[in-house]
């Protein structure tokens, strides 16, 4: 079965060391996606039975380079789930209000409530990627971010919220053909945007601070997963498989009734 790259926390790892295309498999586009139907079966029934349970939570990170498919796999890894049970949020560019707060409180208000999943697209860690590559805040204030991260990610694992952060790992020259791909696909022009090329420009500037972002907050109770997400289904495959193993080891149950409900009949 295809796996991510794992690495144990204190290790440092280089992201030019770690292939982004997929390593020899078994699997192929078609039963790849036969088995991320089984394993969609298989969340579907313990997200029901989560929420049932309403005491603890999930939290999928997911972060990447432009164009690395973060939309592309919550789409596939979570059909069938019930969107009640499961709420995606995107991070943009912070608000008036965000910014008169601590970097982390927008962030706070977002992480599911028990008995959820919830999907992070994009995350608290733009705050040591695109705020360290553009400058926007002073070198000295970044840096101590990554000890904050590790802290709040902590208070959420003590709490009962069990996360899985996935960062699609992609080569610069996929990048290139799937930005191209939506400047000739006229049904994909929507997607386009030039300030994707003024971003691709600093892709070494990124590389460097996903490796720190990674090497720095991976952690015994927040690991990092990295997936190798040049091939679609290949990327799919591997987060799937990762899902199925987290709920499965979560194992939730329905709970009892606190009432006899013998004899009980609705007329």
């Amino acid at each position: 079965m295809p796996q991510p790259t794992v690495f144990a926390p204190g290790t440092q790892i280089d992201l030019t060391d770690i292939p982004s295309g997929p390593a020899d498999t078994k699997y192929d586009k078609k039963s790849a996606y036969k088995k991320i139907e089984a394993n969609a079966s298989i969340m579907a029934d313990c997200v029901r039975r989560l929420y049932a349970e309403n005491k603890r939570s999930v939290l999928l990170v997911l972060q990447g380079m432009d164009t690395a498919g973060k939309d592309g796999t919550i789409r596939t890894v979570m059909r069938g789930v019930n969107p009640r049970s499961c709420q995606v949020v995107c991070f943009k560019v912070p608000s008036a209000e965000e910014l008169d707060h601590d970097f982390l409180w927008r962030i706070h208000k977002e992480v599911p409530r028990r008995g959820n999943i919830g999907i992070f697209n994009r995350s608290h860690y733009e705050e040591v990627l695109v705020v360290r590559v553009h400058e926007l805040v002073p070198e000295n204030e970044w840096k101590k971010r990554y000890e904050l991260i590790n802290d709040f990610e902590r208070l959420l694992t003590e709490c009962e919220t069990t996360i899985v952060k996935c960062f699609l790992h992609i080569s610069k020259e996929t990048q290139r053909e799937r930005l191209q791909a939506r400047i000739d696909d006229p049904a994909a022009n929507w997607k386009f945007n030039f300030g994707d090329l003024e971003e691709r420009k600093l892709w070494d500037q990124y590389q460097a601070a996903y490796t720190d972002a990674l090497n720095k907050c991976n952690t015994a109770h927040a690991p990092w997963y990295i997936i190798p997400s040049d091939k679609k289904w290949y990327r799919n495959l591997i987060v799937s498989e990762l899902m199925r193993k987290t709920m499965e080891d979560l194992s939730p149950e329905f709970p009892s009734s606190a009432t006899n409900l013998e004899g009980v009949v609705v007329e």
